[in-house]
């Protein structure tokens, strides 16, 4: 298939409309290296209205990569607490710890350096590097591969490695050289405000006279991806156990889903009350449950769990390893138990 021409230059029009429409973000109004990282990565899988709060918490408490590095690992998921995908997290201290052993406390200037990091892939480096360093670099997230696929109207596959590669080289070869921060930065704001999912705004696009699927009617349409495979459903039972010391909870594995994290005790089966008290008396636990828990229901990425469970009461016994009685405030609950424990 031949190569599609080449679109006359974007950047003129598209600067122009992001110095008149971006929006004021504190992570724009203070962009450093350091606020860049965090808030790429709050935003991996999160709404920017959604991030913000968190942002602003995690930033006042862990203001520095050292700060970062230092910070208890517990500590540390109760601030992200409510932005779900807590690996996200702890691959950020990881990547904040490297920083300052190998680079004095300060992400590197460099966009191998910074794609070498734990959880940095190449959209979060190519924003840091061009966004706190001018280095011309692309940054292709889902918005930009949007904004492309409507500008050339193509209908590849954006899932494909080879189509994402094409796509990145002609965001690289409309980038202006002494601004690819900001042209960076045009561009995803541009797809999250006006070439949006499903039909785009493009009576409010600069680029709306060189867009060719606007002129082909196909912008509706773009881009293309793969239908998803249905997602497993997986039952969770959970025993919500109150005693004079607080809820019974259980600590989870320190590899894998919710890695580290505690819970209300919760067994990745479909049990029934008999079922679920003798699995706690196996923990010295004699409970006796007094009310059914309504179902409920958590999307991950890729499973769904249905919970199910008894509300009961115990006495607040010893109890082994990866246990304990306590306030569930206290805690980085997951928002998969939001339902009955009111998590963040």
């Amino acid at each position: 298939m031949p190569a599609a021409p080449e679109l006359p230059a974007i950047a003129g029009p598209l600067l122009a409309w992001f110095s008149q429409n971006r929006r004021l973000l504190p992570f724009r109004q203070e962009p450093s290296a350091y606020h860049i990282w965090v808030s790429e990565i709050m935003l991996q899988q999160t709404r920017v209205s959604a991030a913000l709060p968190y942002y602003t918490r995690f930033i006042t408490a862990l203001p520095t990569p050292a700060a970062l590095a230092a910070c208890p690992p517990d500590a540390l998921r109760k601030l992200w607490q409510g932005l779900g995908y807590y690996n996200r997290a702890a691959n950020m201290q990881k990547a904040a710890r490297i920083v300052c052993e190998k680079y004095g406390g300060a992400l590197p200037a460099d966009y191998a350096a910074l794609r070498a990091l734990p959880g940095i892939g190449d959209y979060t480096a190519g924003a840091i590097a061009s966004i706190a360093f001018g280095l011309p670099v692309p940054a292709v997230d889902g918005n930009v591969l949007r904004v492309f696929a409507r500008l050339y109207s193509d209908a590849a596959d954006i899932t494909r490695p080879l189509t994402k590669e094409r796509f990145t080289a002609r965001v690289l070869a409309q980038m202006p050289k002494a601004a690819p921060g900001p042209y960076n930065e045009a561009l995803m704001e541009l797809g999250a405000l006006v070439c949006v999912p499903g039909a785009p705004r493009c009576d409010a696009c600069p680029l709306r006279a060189v867009c060719r699927a606007r002129a082909a009617g196909t912008a509706a349409a773009l881009p293309v991806k793969p239908p998803r495979a249905a997602k497993p459903v997986l039952p969770v039972t959970v025993a919500l156990v109150e005693s004079e010391r607080g809820l019974l909870l259980q600590r989870r594995p320190p590899k894998g889903l919710l890695a580290g994290l505690w819970q209300p005790a919760a067994f990745e089966a479909a049990l029934d009350a008999a079922a679920l008290a003798a699995e706690l008396q196996k923990i010295g636990v004699a409970v006796a449950f007094t009310q059914a828990l309504p179902p409920a229901r958590h999307v991950f990425t890729h499973r769904v769990w249905a919970l199910s469970g008894w509300r009961g009461t115990a006495a607040a016994g010893p109890l082994p390893a990866g246990w304990a009685w306590g306030d569930p405030r206290d805690y980085a609950i997951p928002s998969a138990f939001r339902a009955y424990v009111g998590a963040g």
